[in-house]
């Protein structure tokens, strides 16, 4: 058996596009469709949630008939690298038609920022979030986040944020829950797999602060975590570990996706007919 730390092995665990030949099809088929979105369903794009780099998000208004909505905040993933909610609009409708107000917002990308910048960057959106969400027929009192892959991680990490540090006039805990998807949550094999190790960054010290799996579990509000069932090896176990560190009152729900690889699992979440729509309702309390 490969050490857990041996690079090669890392590599082929983490390396998503690697052991996906046809993930090329797949990310083109999300822009493809995001572009039809945007072009064609009511939609608030670029607004401004703070003054950084990469700090826009795209709003797509529930109908009117159900405002005040329940708000879904999607984070995109991409390694923290990579990717940008313009490609992910395609997840949209299918939350609009069921009475959500989506919000996806964009953050700056490694290497020319790090993971925690990142991280406060997605807390200025959910602040910005809660205080204007009622200006777009959303109800600030009912925010779900849902995050794919890096973006579960990410989603992951806002849950035990110290919200009041952000802004004293947020409430202690302004989020029901999160779903993660392919979310990860020990970053130390990252900090030895190669392809990342140049772009991340990540040493001892910040794998501690940035690794969810070694934080108390969240007080006030509840992770779906769901990984697909032809991942790697690694992201199966990244996908246990939060339910056995967390238990299962703070982690409901962990849950692999039949006939679902690293790429193919979003089509769970844009399908109204898909488990993972059904969590991410659950959330926002449309279940």
């Amino acid at each position: 058996m490969k050490s857990r730390l041996d690079p090669a092995w890392l590599a082929a665990q983490y390396d998503n596009r690697a052991r996906v030949p046809e993930h090329a099809a797949v990310l083109s088929s999300w822009a493809q469709a995001s572009a039809l979105v945007r072009g064609a369903s009511p939609c608030v794009l670029d607004l401004a949630y703070g003054d950084g780099a990469g700090e826009t998000l795209d709003l797509f208004p529930a109908p009117a008939a159900a405002r005040p909505a329940p708000v879904l905040v999607f984070i995109h993933g991409g390694y923290w690298r990579a990717l940008d909610k313009a490609d992910h609009a395609f997840i949209a409708p299918s939350f609009t038609a069921d009475g959500a107000l989506v919000v996806v917002p964009n953050y700056a990308l490694c290497p020319a920022v790090g993971i925690e910048h990142i991280v406060m960057q997605l807390a200025q959106a959910v602040a910005w979030v809660w205080r204007h969400a009622a200006e777009h027929g959303g109800d600030p009192s009912r925010i779900a986040l849902v995050g794919h892959s890096a973006g579960g991680h990410l989603a992951t990490m806002l849950l035990g944020c110290r919200w009041k540090q952000v802004d004293e006039s947020l409430p202690a805990q302004p989020l029901s829950g999160a779903l993660s998807i392919s979310g990860l949550y020990d970053l130390e094999p990252l900090r030895h797999t190669p392809f990342l190790q140049a772009d991340l960054q990540l040493t001892p010290a910040s794998v501690a602060r940035l690794s969810p799996a070694f934080f108390p579990r969240p007080k006030g509000c509840k992770l779906y975590a769901a990984v697909g069932l032809d991942e790697s090896e690694e992201f199966q176990r990244q996908n246990l570990l939060i339910r056995d560190v967390w238990g299962p009152t703070a982690v409901p729900v962990c849950e692999t996706v039949p006939a679902s690889n690293h790429f193919t699992v979003l089509k769970g979440l844009a399908d109204p007919a898909g488990r993972l729509h059904e969590l991410a309702l659950r959330l926002l309390g449309l279940r």
